[in-house]
């Protein structure tokens, strides 16, 4: 009898062996972290996604949103020792403004002067295109005088620049390509998310191939 109760003593205080992970467990891991990933891009991409989905319907009814474009022109007078600072022609007539030049145009016009200039024997044009609007800054080489004007065409259509990633920048390429990433696994997340709860949502599927063969139905037969 005592034997009996050492062994169960024994088998009560014997370190137990880690059951390996069950199939659910595995499952209930990779739904958490799919919840979290899908979650985390959302709110991500969530402005971005909002700013595209109204700038694709501004863009789509361009025709039918009409803008007045403001247009400003503006003559101001280089000082002789700024216009020295030009010095000779680059090489193939194209090539950025000196950095005193560059100075001195951004602070007497709203322009950004980093850009590449076209140099000829009688002046420096300077073309600043933006989103939304366009500019140019031209620089007499024999006077000093310096020409400016500046095109604003509003806010619709800054922003559907931006949509298209027109005139504005390495800064908002970089966004774009983020943006797009986070889309991207939005999307994918979605899909896996999709599939694990298809058995409970019959009409998962149909719904999906709906959202494919309605744009292709509309390319193929009204797209020539």
């Amino acid at each position: 009898m005592a034997g009996i109760l050492e062994v169960d003593l024994l088998q009560m205080h014997a370190p137990r062996t880690q059951r390996p992970a069950t199939k659910k467990s595995r499952k209930a891991f990779w739904l958490k972290q799919l919840h979290m990933w899908h979650w985390m891009s959302s709110a991500i991409s969530l402005i971005g996604l909002l700013l595209f989905a109204i700038t694709g319907f501004t863009l789509n009814h361009a025709a039918d949103i009409e803008a007045t474009p403001v247009v400003a022109q503006t003559s101001v007078q280089m000082p002789a020792a700024v216009l020295g600072k030009l010095g000779a022609d680059p090489a193939g007539g194209k090539g950025v403004l000196p950095k005193p030049v560059a100075r001195w145009v951004e602070g007497h016009f709203p322009v950004k002067a980093s850009g590449i200039a076209e140099w000829s024997a009688d002046e420096v044009y300077l073309p600043a295109p933006r989103p939304g609007g366009d500019a140019w800054v031209a620089i007499d080489r024999a006077t000093g005088e310096v020409s400016s004007e500046v095109t604003d065409r509003g806010w619709i259509s800054y922003l559907n620049d931006l949509h298209k990633g027109r005139n504005s920048g390495d800064a908002w390429s970089l966004f774009i390509d983020i943006f797009a990433f986070a889309c991207l696994i939005f999307a994918l997340t979605g899909l896996v998310l999709l599939w694990l709860h298809s058995a409970k949502r019959k009409s998962t599927w149909p719904l999906v191939a709906a959202g494919l063969a309605l744009p292709a139905a509309v390319a193929i037969i009204f797209i020539h």
